[in-house]
């Protein structure tokens, strides 16, 4: 098998791998058919996480004071 052989059956397993089978038939990539993807919808307010400045030496839970801080997150976030 020649370079150009391998170089034309790895274009068409990419080919398959990202469009249809009408798409490889064609020739055609699937940028060229269909626009890109719209992007993500903004994250949620309930993912996001405040920062906390702590001492180093600070190794209890802010919301168990009994307990020592595993990091969970919990804190840093509404609880949700």
């Amino acid at each position: 098998m020649t370079d150009d052989e391998v170089r034309g059956l790895v274009r068409l397993a990419i080919q398959k791998h990202l469009g249809s089978a009408a798409d490889v038939a064609s020739g055609c990539s699937r940028t060229e058919m269909a626009p890109p993807p719209p992007p993500p919808p903004p994250r949620s307010i309930s993912f996001g996480r405040y920062s906390l400045p702590r001492a180093a030496d600070d190794t209890m839970c802010l919301i168990e004071a009994e307990v020592t801080c595993n990091h969970c997150g919990y804190c840093q976030c509404h609880g949700h």
